[in-house]
């Protein structure tokens, strides 16, 4: 496992807010909220790739002041900070314990190897009362673990360098 020093060091997430806010912790990063969407229709999954189809989205907008009041259920949501994993690393997100211990969850999925982008996620607000969230917030930590050897191949699927900023 990479420490938040060394991600830092190599330049596997940058941010325009990452120096001075504490994102750097001992065992990886924390990346911050950027967007949050309703699901607006259903998916699809086959066994080809071909065969997916994302839901429609209704992207939440968020208070003149970033905050954002969300009720139960499950969102889709925006990481800001851009990751840029090399052919030897892998990476898992987790929630913050802040978020757990105000009934919030976030399901975490493998970031191959060689991924780049500004990755997404599941959010999943099981507090009865909701939540307040607020644009920037530190919301999941990543993870990122070095392979015991480089992949042939890096990840060159269809989220490759997903949500650049325009």
């Amino acid at each position: 496992m990479l420490s938040g020093d060394e991600i830092g060091r190599l330049g596997l997430v940058r941010g325009d807010d990452l120096v001075g806010n504490d994102a750097f912790q001992p065992n990886g990063v924390d990346l911050s909220l950027e967007a949050i969407w309703r699901f607006a229709g259903r998916g699809s999954l086959g066994r080809l790739n071909a065969d997916r189809e994302l839901p429609a989205r209704k992207e939440l907008a968020f208070e003149a002041d970033d905050w954002l009041e969300l009720g139960p259920g499950s969102y889709g949501m925006r990481y800001a900070e851009w990751v840029q994993l090399p052919s030897d690393c892998g990476g898992l997100c987790f929630p913050r314990s802040s978020l757990l211990r105000m009934g919030l969850h976030v399901p975490t999925a493998v970031w191959d190897a060689g991924y780049a982008g500004r990755g997404e996620g599941l959010l999943q607000v099981t507090n009865p009362h909701g939540v307040r969230l607020q644009r920037g917030a530190r919301i999941v930590q990543l993870v990122v673990f070095r392979l015991n050897e480089a992949a042939d191949a890096g990840y060159a699927g269809s989220y490759q360098h997903e949500n650049r900023h325009p």
